[in-house]
Protein backbone atom coordinates (compact mmCIF):
# COMPACT_ATOMS: atom_id res chain seq x y z
CA UNK A 1 0.00 0.00 0.00
CA UNK A 2 3.15 2.46 0.08
CA UNK A 3 3.95 5.03 -2.27
CA UNK A 4 6.70 6.99 -3.61
CA UNK A 5 7.97 9.39 -0.51
CA UNK A 6 7.37 12.78 -1.14
CA UNK A 7 9.50 15.32 -0.14
CA UNK A 8 6.44 18.48 0.58
CA UNK A 9 2.84 17.89 1.94
CA UNK A 10 0.04 20.17 3.44
CA UNK A 11 -0.22 18.07 6.73
CA UNK A 12 2.18 15.36 7.53
CA UNK A 13 0.31 12.97 9.88
CA UNK A 14 2.73 11.04 12.08
CA UNK A 15 1.34 7.54 12.71
CA UNK A 16 -1.40 5.18 10.86
CA UNK A 17 -3.91 3.98 13.75
CA UNK A 18 -7.14 5.55 14.59
CA UNK A 19 -6.55 8.98 14.99
CA UNK A 20 -3.92 9.14 11.95
CA UNK A 21 -6.37 7.59 9.57
CA UNK A 22 -9.44 9.68 10.28
CA UNK A 23 -7.19 12.61 10.22
CA UNK A 24 -6.13 12.16 7.21
CA UNK A 25 -9.54 11.16 5.62
CA UNK A 26 -11.42 14.20 6.96
CA UNK A 27 -8.28 16.47 5.39
CA UNK A 28 -7.85 14.50 2.01
CA UNK A 29 -11.69 14.92 1.74
CA UNK A 30 -11.55 18.41 1.27
CA UNK A 31 -8.67 18.34 -0.46
CA UNK A 32 -5.72 19.00 1.21
CA UNK A 33 -2.43 16.92 0.17
CA UNK A 34 -2.01 14.99 3.28
CA UNK A 35 0.76 12.20 3.93
CA UNK A 36 0.35 9.43 6.44
CA UNK A 37 3.43 7.98 8.13
CA UNK A 38 3.08 4.89 9.55
CA UNK A 39 6.11 2.26 11.18
CA UNK A 40 4.22 -0.55 10.72
CA UNK A 41 2.85 -2.43 7.77
CA UNK A 42 -0.93 -3.62 7.19
CA UNK A 43 -2.42 -5.60 8.64
CA UNK A 44 -1.11 -5.20 12.37
CA UNK A 45 -1.80 -6.14 15.59
CA UNK A 46 -3.07 -3.62 19.18
CA UNK A 47 -3.49 -4.71 22.41
CA UNK A 48 -7.73 -3.56 22.49
CA UNK A 49 -10.76 -5.18 23.32
CA UNK A 50 -11.71 -4.84 19.52
CA UNK A 51 -15.35 -3.57 20.68
CA UNK A 52 -17.05 -0.59 19.00
CA UNK A 53 -19.37 1.15 20.62
CA UNK A 54 -22.18 3.12 19.45
CA UNK A 55 -20.12 6.45 19.12
CA UNK A 56 -17.34 4.70 17.63
CA UNK A 57 -20.22 2.91 14.66
CA UNK A 58 -21.16 6.73 14.47
CA UNK A 59 -17.96 8.01 13.35
CA UNK A 60 -17.06 5.55 11.03
CA UNK A 61 -20.69 5.61 9.00
CA UNK A 62 -19.79 9.43 9.26
CA UNK A 63 -16.69 8.61 7.45
CA UNK A 64 -18.58 6.36 4.91
CA UNK A 65 -17.91 3.11 6.18
CA UNK A 66 -21.26 1.95 7.57
CA UNK A 67 -21.99 -0.69 4.97
CA UNK A 68 -18.57 -2.38 5.22
CA UNK A 69 -18.76 -2.57 9.24
CA UNK A 70 -22.37 -5.17 8.56
CA UNK A 71 -20.02 -7.97 7.85
CA UNK A 72 -18.66 -7.85 11.30
CA UNK A 73 -20.01 -9.15 14.26
CA UNK A 74 -23.00 -6.96 15.54
CA UNK A 75 -23.86 -6.71 19.45
CA UNK A 76 -27.01 -5.23 21.44
CA UNK A 77 -25.38 -3.87 24.35
CA UNK A 78 -23.65 -5.10 27.75
CA UNK A 79 -23.96 -8.06 30.09
CA UNK A 80 -22.37 -6.81 33.04
CA UNK A 81 -21.88 -9.61 35.61
CA UNK A 82 -21.01 -8.99 39.63
CA UNK A 83 -21.89 -10.75 42.88
CA UNK A 84 -22.93 -13.73 41.37
CA UNK A 85 -25.58 -11.98 39.29
CA UNK A 86 -26.21 -10.62 35.55
CA UNK A 87 -27.78 -7.89 33.54
CA UNK A 88 -28.32 -7.86 29.94
CA UNK A 89 -28.33 -4.23 29.28
CA UNK A 90 -29.71 -2.75 25.75
CA UNK A 91 -27.44 0.45 23.98
CA UNK A 92 -29.65 2.95 25.19
CA UNK A 93 -31.54 5.31 22.46
CA UNK A 94 -29.99 8.40 21.32
CA UNK A 95 -31.15 11.20 18.66
CA UNK A 96 -27.38 10.55 16.89
CA UNK A 97 -25.77 7.42 18.11
CA UNK A 98 -27.29 3.84 16.78
CA UNK A 99 -28.33 1.71 19.07
CA UNK A 100 -26.34 -1.50 18.73
CA UNK A 101 -22.15 -1.84 18.06
CA UNK A 102 -19.56 -4.29 16.20
CA UNK A 103 -16.92 -6.17 17.82
CA UNK A 104 -14.06 -6.03 14.84
CA UNK A 105 -10.29 -6.95 15.39
CA UNK A 106 -8.20 -4.16 15.30
CA UNK A 107 -5.94 -5.43 13.08
CA UNK A 108 -8.39 -5.24 10.32
CA UNK A 109 -10.31 -2.07 11.56
CA UNK A 110 -7.40 0.08 11.34
CA UNK A 111 -6.15 -1.90 7.67
CA UNK A 112 -10.12 -0.23 6.78
CA UNK A 113 -9.61 2.92 7.93
CA UNK A 114 -6.36 3.44 6.42
CA UNK A 115 -7.33 2.24 3.14
CA UNK A 116 -10.40 4.49 3.49
CA UNK A 117 -8.15 7.57 3.60
CA UNK A 118 -6.10 6.66 0.94
CA UNK A 119 -9.70 5.96 -1.35
CA UNK A 120 -10.14 9.85 -0.43
CA UNK A 121 -7.25 10.82 -1.73
CA UNK A 122 -4.63 10.76 1.52
CA UNK A 123 -0.68 9.21 0.90
CA UNK A 124 -0.20 6.32 2.90
CA UNK A 125 3.56 5.12 3.51
CA UNK A 126 3.55 2.23 5.72
CA UNK A 127 6.88 0.82 6.66
CA UNK A 128 7.94 4.52 7.53
CA UNK A 129 9.06 5.50 10.81
CA UNK A 130 9.58 9.12 11.69
CA UNK A 131 12.54 9.47 13.31
CA UNK A 132 12.16 13.58 14.68
CA UNK A 133 10.40 16.65 14.06
CA UNK A 134 11.82 19.32 11.65
CA UNK A 135 11.86 22.46 13.30
CA UNK A 136 12.56 25.52 11.94
CA UNK A 137 12.74 28.78 13.75
CA UNK A 138 10.74 27.09 16.45
CA UNK A 139 7.69 25.76 14.22
CA UNK A 140 7.35 22.02 13.24
CA UNK A 141 7.45 22.07 9.69
CA UNK A 142 7.66 18.03 9.31
CA UNK A 143 9.95 15.05 9.59
CA UNK A 144 12.43 13.15 9.01
CA UNK A 145 11.23 9.85 7.71
CA UNK A 146 12.86 6.30 7.09
CA UNK A 147 11.57 3.29 5.52
CA UNK A 148 12.05 0.04 6.92
CA UNK A 149 15.43 -1.69 5.06
CA UNK A 150 16.26 1.86 3.61
CA UNK A 151 19.93 2.89 5.43
CA UNK A 152 18.74 6.95 4.43
CA UNK A 153 16.29 8.94 6.25
CA UNK A 154 14.33 11.72 3.99
CA UNK A 155 13.09 14.89 5.25
CA UNK A 156 9.31 15.25 4.69
CA UNK A 157 8.76 18.85 4.74
CA UNK A 158 5.09 20.56 5.90
CA UNK A 159 2.85 23.27 6.64
CA UNK A 160 1.15 21.47 9.68
CA UNK A 161 1.53 18.18 11.54
CA UNK A 162 -0.88 16.13 13.19
CA UNK A 163 0.80 14.03 16.15
CA UNK A 164 -0.73 10.34 16.02
CA UNK A 165 1.55 7.79 16.95
CA UNK A 166 -0.58 6.06 19.76
CA UNK A 167 0.18 5.90 23.82
CA UNK A 168 3.41 5.99 23.83
CA UNK A 169 3.75 8.89 21.47
CA UNK A 170 7.90 9.13 21.16
CA UNK A 171 7.40 11.61 18.41
CA UNK A 172 4.67 14.01 20.68
CA UNK A 173 7.44 13.92 23.73
CA UNK A 174 9.99 14.94 21.37
CA UNK A 175 7.71 18.33 20.75
CA UNK A 176 7.48 18.46 24.93
CA UNK A 177 4.25 17.08 25.16
CA UNK A 178 3.97 15.30 28.89
CA UNK A 179 1.29 13.31 31.07
CA UNK A 180 -0.03 14.66 34.03
CA UNK A 181 1.76 12.14 36.31
CA UNK A 182 -1.15 12.27 39.30
CA UNK A 183 -4.34 11.63 36.71
CA UNK A 184 -5.14 8.32 36.49
CA UNK A 185 -4.03 5.50 33.75
CA UNK A 186 -4.42 2.21 33.29
CA UNK A 187 -2.99 -0.81 31.44
CA UNK A 188 -4.93 -3.63 29.53
CA UNK A 189 -4.12 -7.33 28.50
CA UNK A 190 -6.25 -9.57 26.21
CA UNK A 191 -5.89 -12.10 24.03
CA UNK A 192 -8.12 -14.70 22.23
CA UNK A 193 -9.75 -18.01 22.91
CA UNK A 194 -11.69 -20.24 20.77
CA UNK A 195 -15.49 -21.02 22.05
CA UNK A 196 -18.69 -21.93 20.14
CA UNK A 197 -20.33 -18.99 21.97
CA UNK A 198 -18.57 -16.57 19.27
CA UNK A 199 -21.60 -14.62 18.27
CA UNK A 200 -23.19 -14.08 21.55
CA UNK A 201 -25.52 -10.50 21.38
CA UNK A 202 -23.75 -9.18 24.18
CA UNK A 203 -19.95 -7.86 25.39
CA UNK A 204 -19.35 -8.50 28.70
CA UNK A 205 -18.22 -6.46 31.32
CA UNK A 206 -17.11 -8.28 35.04
CA UNK A 207 -16.99 -5.81 37.66
CA UNK A 208 -15.24 -8.29 40.82
CA UNK A 209 -12.36 -9.45 38.51
CA UNK A 210 -10.04 -11.32 41.11
CA UNK A 211 -6.17 -12.33 40.73
CA UNK A 212 -5.32 -16.29 42.09
CA UNK A 213 -5.89 -16.10 45.67
CA UNK A 214 -9.38 -15.01 45.28
CA UNK A 215 -8.60 -11.00 46.02
CA UNK A 216 -11.07 -8.39 44.77
CA UNK A 217 -8.95 -6.20 41.97
CA UNK A 218 -10.23 -2.10 40.89
CA UNK A 219 -10.77 -2.80 37.44
CA UNK A 220 -12.68 -4.66 34.68
CA UNK A 221 -12.74 -7.97 33.03
CA UNK A 222 -14.22 -8.21 29.69
CA UNK A 223 -15.56 -10.10 26.99
CA UNK A 224 -16.30 -9.95 23.08
CA UNK A 225 -17.29 -12.22 20.73
CA UNK A 226 -15.73 -11.63 17.52
CA UNK A 227 -18.27 -13.95 15.76
CA UNK A 228 -14.97 -15.83 13.84
CA UNK A 229 -14.94 -18.52 15.91
CA UNK A 230 -13.45 -16.91 18.65
CA UNK A 231 -13.71 -14.27 21.41
CA UNK A 232 -11.39 -11.89 22.74
CA UNK A 233 -11.11 -12.10 27.21
CA UNK A 234 -8.77 -9.19 28.62
CA UNK A 235 -8.67 -7.69 31.65
CA UNK A 236 -8.33 -3.59 32.32
CA UNK A 237 -6.68 -2.24 35.22
CA UNK A 238 -6.23 1.28 37.12
CA UNK A 239 -3.51 3.13 38.45
CA UNK A 240 -5.14 4.60 41.26
CA UNK A 241 -5.27 1.09 42.90
CA UNK A 242 -2.98 1.52 45.60
CA UNK A 243 -1.36 -1.91 45.12
CA UNK A 244 -1.40 -1.01 40.94
CA UNK A 245 2.17 -1.79 40.26
CA UNK A 246 2.72 -5.02 41.80
CA UNK A 247 -0.21 -6.67 39.74
CA UNK A 248 1.08 -9.58 37.48
CA UNK A 249 -1.52 -8.92 34.77
CA UNK A 250 -0.42 -12.33 32.83
CA UNK A 251 -1.55 -13.99 35.83
CA UNK A 252 -4.39 -12.03 36.21
CA UNK A 253 -5.86 -12.94 33.07
CA UNK A 254 -5.18 -15.80 33.86
CA UNK A 255 -6.99 -16.14 36.76
CA UNK A 256 -10.17 -14.46 34.77
CA UNK A 257 -9.93 -16.61 31.76
CA UNK A 258 -10.08 -19.81 34.44
CA UNK A 259 -13.53 -17.91 35.95
CA UNK A 260 -14.68 -17.62 32.88
CA UNK A 261 -14.43 -20.88 31.70
CA UNK A 262 -17.01 -23.24 32.30
CA UNK A 263 -19.70 -20.23 31.13
CA UNK A 264 -17.87 -19.27 28.16
CA UNK A 265 -16.99 -22.91 27.29
CA UNK A 266 -13.25 -22.09 26.73
CA UNK A 267 -9.59 -24.06 27.09
CA UNK A 268 -8.20 -21.45 29.80
CA UNK A 269 -5.09 -23.18 29.38
CA UNK A 270 -5.00 -22.88 25.37
CA UNK A 271 -5.32 -19.17 23.93
CA UNK A 272 -5.17 -18.50 20.94
CA UNK A 273 -2.10 -16.57 20.63
CA UNK A 274 0.11 -14.60 23.23
CA UNK A 275 -1.54 -12.18 25.19
CA UNK A 276 -0.52 -8.54 24.37
CA UNK A 277 -0.52 -5.73 26.54
CA UNK A 278 0.03 -2.26 27.13
CA UNK A 279 -0.36 1.30 29.09
CA UNK A 280 -3.30 3.73 28.16
CA UNK A 281 -3.03 7.55 28.98
CA UNK A 282 -6.72 8.95 30.28
CA UNK A 283 -9.13 11.47 30.77
CA UNK A 284 -6.84 14.15 28.46
CA UNK A 285 -4.01 13.75 30.45
CA UNK A 286 -1.50 14.62 27.36
CA UNK A 287 -1.06 17.86 26.63
CA UNK A 288 -0.36 20.51 25.30
CA UNK A 289 -2.62 19.87 22.05
CA UNK A 290 -1.20 22.06 20.08
CA UNK A 291 1.60 24.42 19.07
CA UNK A 292 2.16 26.78 17.01
CA UNK A 293 2.37 24.27 13.26
CA UNK A 294 0.69 20.54 15.11
CA UNK A 295 -2.02 19.13 16.86
CA UNK A 296 -1.76 16.39 18.62
CA UNK A 297 -5.04 13.55 18.43
CA UNK A 298 -6.29 10.37 19.78
CA UNK A 299 -4.14 8.20 22.37
CA UNK A 300 -0.98 10.62 21.56
CA UNK A 301 -3.08 13.49 23.83
CA UNK A 302 -4.73 10.99 26.25
CA UNK A 303 -7.86 10.85 24.67
CA UNK A 304 -9.26 7.77 26.40
CA UNK A 305 -12.76 7.34 28.31
CA UNK A 306 -11.60 6.80 32.23
CA UNK A 307 -15.17 5.12 32.47
CA UNK A 308 -14.64 2.27 30.60
CA UNK A 309 -10.99 2.11 28.34
CA UNK A 310 -13.19 3.19 24.99
CA UNK A 311 -10.24 4.85 22.69
CA UNK A 312 -11.08 4.05 19.20
CA UNK A 313 -14.07 6.79 19.26
CA UNK A 314 -12.04 9.56 20.76
CA UNK A 315 -9.83 8.59 18.29
CA UNK A 316 -11.56 9.26 15.11
CA UNK A 317 -13.51 12.40 17.23
CA UNK A 318 -10.33 13.91 18.06
CA UNK A 319 -8.72 13.63 14.54
CA UNK A 320 -12.27 15.31 13.24
CA UNK A 321 -12.11 17.88 15.30
CA UNK A 322 -8.26 18.54 14.13
CA UNK A 323 -8.97 18.14 10.35
CA UNK A 324 -11.81 20.58 10.34
CA UNK A 325 -9.12 23.01 12.53
CA UNK A 326 -6.54 22.24 10.38
CA UNK A 327 -8.54 22.91 7.18
CA UNK A 328 -9.50 26.53 8.22
CA UNK A 329 -5.94 27.44 8.91
CA UNK A 330 -5.15 25.89 5.29
CA UNK A 331 -8.10 27.68 3.86
CA UNK A 332 -7.11 30.98 5.39
CA UNK A 333 -3.43 30.55 5.89
CA UNK A 334 -3.68 31.34 9.38
CA UNK A 335 -1.73 29.30 11.76
CA UNK A 336 -3.07 30.89 14.85
CA UNK A 337 -6.52 29.11 14.46
CA UNK A 338 -4.65 26.06 15.68
CA UNK A 339 -5.25 27.34 19.09
CA UNK A 340 -8.99 26.72 18.70
CA UNK A 341 -8.17 22.85 19.02
CA UNK A 342 -7.48 22.67 22.75
CA UNK A 343 -10.71 24.71 22.90
CA UNK A 344 -13.00 22.18 20.97
CA UNK A 345 -11.14 19.10 22.38
CA UNK A 346 -11.67 20.80 26.48
CA UNK A 347 -15.54 22.25 25.44
CA UNK A 348 -16.39 18.51 23.98
CA UNK A 349 -14.83 16.42 27.27
CA UNK A 350 -13.31 18.53 29.74
CA UNK A 351 -16.14 18.18 32.11
CA UNK A 352 -16.64 14.73 31.18
CA UNK A 353 -13.23 13.71 31.60
CA UNK A 354 -12.72 14.86 34.69
CA UNK A 355 -16.26 13.28 36.46
CA UNK A 356 -14.45 10.51 35.14
CA UNK A 357 -10.91 10.76 36.42
CA UNK A 358 -12.56 11.34 39.76
CA UNK A 359 -14.71 8.28 39.50
CA UNK A 360 -11.46 6.05 38.56
CA UNK A 361 -10.02 7.32 42.13
CA UNK A 362 -13.31 6.38 44.29
CA UNK A 363 -13.16 2.81 41.98
CA UNK A 364 -9.48 2.46 43.27
CA UNK A 365 -10.76 1.50 46.36
CA UNK A 366 -11.25 -2.56 46.08
CA UNK A 367 -13.93 -2.11 49.39
CA UNK A 368 -15.52 0.64 47.90
CA UNK A 369 -15.79 -0.90 44.34
CA UNK A 370 -17.44 -3.82 45.70
CA UNK A 371 -20.17 -2.20 47.48
CA UNK A 372 -20.87 0.40 44.51
CA UNK A 373 -20.99 -3.15 42.54
CA UNK A 374 -23.01 -4.84 44.99
CA UNK A 375 -25.69 -1.99 44.74
CA UNK A 376 -25.91 -1.64 40.95
CA UNK A 377 -26.15 -5.45 40.53
CA UNK A 378 -29.07 -5.37 42.57
CA UNK A 379 -30.89 -2.80 40.29
CA UNK A 380 -31.41 -2.54 36.24
CA UNK A 381 -32.69 1.15 36.48
CA UNK A 382 -29.55 2.09 37.97
CA UNK A 383 -27.12 0.38 36.06
CA UNK A 384 -28.98 1.39 32.45
CA UNK A 385 -27.97 5.21 33.76
CA UNK A 386 -24.64 3.75 34.78
CA UNK A 387 -24.47 2.70 31.01
CA UNK A 388 -25.33 5.56 29.52
CA UNK A 389 -22.87 8.00 31.57
CA UNK A 390 -19.91 5.66 30.87
CA UNK A 391 -20.26 5.25 27.30
CA UNK A 392 -20.87 9.14 27.23
CA UNK A 393 -24.35 8.13 25.78
CA UNK A 394 -26.22 11.35 27.21
CA UNK A 395 -29.23 12.78 25.71
CA UNK A 396 -28.72 16.15 24.39
CA UNK A 397 -32.48 16.80 24.17
CA UNK A 398 -33.83 15.74 27.22
CA UNK A 399 -32.94 15.50 30.88
CA UNK A 400 -33.65 11.90 32.22
CA UNK A 401 -32.53 10.35 35.32
CA UNK A 402 -28.80 9.25 34.10
CA UNK A 403 -28.40 13.12 32.77
CA UNK A 404 -29.86 13.78 36.32
CA UNK A 405 -27.30 12.03 38.15
CA UNK A 406 -24.60 13.06 35.74
CA UNK A 407 -24.96 16.47 36.21
CA UNK A 408 -25.17 16.30 39.89
CA UNK A 409 -21.39 14.66 39.92
CA UNK A 410 -20.53 17.49 37.63
CA UNK A 411 -21.14 20.06 40.15
CA UNK A 412 -19.43 17.91 42.46
CA UNK A 413 -16.39 17.75 40.27
CA UNK A 414 -16.01 21.48 39.46
CA UNK A 415 -15.60 21.64 43.62
CA UNK A 416 -13.24 19.03 43.08
CA UNK A 417 -8.91 19.75 42.15
CA UNK A 418 -8.30 19.01 39.07
CA UNK A 419 -7.06 15.56 39.30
Amino acid sequence: MSTPTPTTTDVLVIGGGPAGAAAGYWLAREGHDVTIVERKTFPRDKTCGDGLTPRAVYQLGEMGLGEQLTKYHRYEGLRATGMGRELELQWPTHPIYPQHGYVVRRRELDHMVAENAVAAGARLLTGHEALQPIVERGFVRGATVQAKGSDEPIDIHARFVVVADGANSRFGRALGTFRQREWPYGTAIRTYWETPRHADPWIESALDVKDRNGNPMPGYGWIFPVGDGTVNIGVGLLSTFRDFKGVNTTHLLDAYAHQVAERWEIDPTKPQCKATSGRIPMGGSVGPKAGPSYLVVGDAAGSVNPFNGEGIDYAYETARMAAQVLHQALTENDPALLQQYPRLVDDEYGEYFKVARLFARIIGKPTLMRELTRVGMNSRTLMEWVLRIMANLLRPDEIGPAEAAYKAAAKIAKLAPNA
